[in-house]
């Protein structure tokens, strides 16, 4: 004996983890040519149509709710639905090239007073000298 079909509340859960969520301004991850962490490269159609201007801060959205934000430029070799970013900070969000993420306009990034460069301590292991002078003095 075969039943009608209803949707119920039970069929929505279960067609939930079916359905992926719908992510605002979705782009298709791009490698970029450019060895900066901390910048992103969009069309200029893109950028008019989200209201960015090159030098903007914006919020960009990976996989396993891992956020990262970056400068965004304009890249007139870009596609329209596409974002170029370095792997650097493809790793921060967890994707690949052609995983999909969403952006935001990020406005109210205040300036950081100052950071913290802190070795790993395995990654340090083997190293003799001075690791300030060796690294991170120009």
């Amino acid at each position: 004996m075969t039943k009608a079909v209803h949707s119920t509340k039970e069929d929505k859960y279960v067609t939930a983890t079916l359905n992926p969520k719908e992510r605002p301004n979705p782009l298709m991850v791009d490698d970029a040519t450019n060895d900066d962490n901390s910048v992103v490269a969009l069309s200029q159609q893109k950028m008019d149509e989200l209201e960015l201007f090159d030098g903007d801060t914006v919020l960009l959205k990976g996989k396993k709710h891992c956020e990262t934000i970056c400068i965004v430029l304009a890249d007139d070799t870009c596609p329209n639905d596409h974002i170029r970013m370095n792997r650097v900070v493809q790793n921060n969000l967890r994707v690949c090239s052609s995983d999909i993420v969403s952006i935001e306009v990020c406005q109210d990034i205040k300036r950081g007073k100052r950071i913290y460069v802190l070795p790993i301590d395995d990654s340090v292991q083997g190293i003799a000298g001075n690791l300030l002078e060796v690294y991170l003095k120009p």
